[in-house]
């Protein structure tokens, strides 16, 4: 028996915020922002909407085009670095009871950017154990509520959005999730992280982020995960169809499918148009591929990302579909 990701959804709030819009808030310009990062917008939810509500509308459409009830649904798993609340209750148990999903186990998983592979590898443990039978995985994110408009290291890079997946159980292995790889190494935990409490300089529990030794590990990293688990199943860049990497920077990205000989037709690019939205990043991009038509029955895809904690991980997915 093998997981399988029956099915993909993803929501985003309909304010979008312009490079151009910023400028006006925070010392910089659309140049520098496009030639840094490769962003041109990003989404930010609404002061009524959380990461919960957000969460919601793509489980829906997951649910939807998965064709099945939510009584279906045996776990529902979230990842997420905007909770709607600080420790409890958890946004898995507050997006299953707005589902109508009840007396299921609901968690999170804290490990920020990194979290759907997170997802993804405890959804396929539960279904190859035989301990689930429908699995609801979704990354939700307001990462605006955790961001300090002054801090222009943070406040351009970040976007609120969901991304949602069925997994279900298959007997094909080639429409099977084939392989996830998750790791992590607190030592670099100060690279990236929100505190809890109020800092002395007056920020009061906003992201903070060291944003060049992020990006040189990031490459790095990526790189060696990317290629590891490649090398694990006995595969190249040219046995993938695509390679849906983890949207926080397109110079990341670049370097990344260059190091691995991923090509441009290869690689999939949102972080234009929504900038990084953490643990929906991965499924967001995913619903991009399905909702652009270019998604089949089979196509193979190559995840990875990297997160704050640090946490990285990679993935080889096949799309199974209904």
């Amino acid at each position: 028996m093998y997981a399988a990701l029956r099915s993909i959804g993803a929501y985003v709030p309909p304010h979008c915020v312009s490079n151009k819009d910023l400028e006006s808030k925070i010392d910089t310009t659309d140049e520098w922002i496009v030639r840094r990062t490769g962003i041109k917008t990003r989404y930010f939810a609404s002061d009524s909407e959380t990461s919960s509500s957000l969460g919601v509308r793509a489980a829906r459409q997951a649910i939807e085009r998965a064709h099945i009830a939510t009584s279906a649904i045996d776990l529902v798993i979230v990842g997420t670095l905007a909770p709607d609340y600080i420790n409890m209750p958890s946004t898995a148990c507050l997006i299953a009871a707005e589902l109508g999903i009840h007396d299921v186990p609901a968690f999170d998983i804290a490990a920020a950017c990194s979290g759907f592979i997170y997802l993804l590898s405890v959804a396929k443990a539960y279904i190859e154990s035989g301990m689930a039978k429908c699995v609801l995985i979704v990354g939700a994110e307001k990462a605006s509520s955790v961001l300090d408009p002054n801090d222009r290291g943070t406040y351009i890079l970040f976007g609120d959005g969901a991304g949602a997946a069925i997994i279900t159980p298959t007997q094909h292995k080639d429409e099977s999730i084939l392989d996830v790889h998750i790791s992590a190494d607190g030592k670099y935990a100060d690279c990236l992280y929100t505190p809890r409490q109020t800092l002395q300089n007056g920020a009061n529990q906003c992201m903070q982020m060291r944003g060049n030794e992020v990006f040189k590990l990031a490459v790095s990293k990526l790189t060696e995960e990317v290629g590891t688990i490649l090398a694990r199943n006995n595969m190249s860049a040219s046995d993938i169809d695509y390679f849906v990497p983890h949207q926080a920077n397109y110079r990341i990205i670049k370097a990344v499918g260059e190091h691995l000989n991923f090509t441009p037709e290869q690689t999939v690019l949102t972080v234009h148009r929504y900038g990084n939205t953490s643990a929906a990043s991965i499924p967001m991009a995913i619903n991009c591929l399905y909702e652009e038509g270019k998604l089949a029955h089979g196509n193979r895809l190559l995840l990875d990302a990297l997160g704050g904690g640090l946490t990285w991980g990679s993935a080889i997915v096949h799309f199974a579909g209904t």
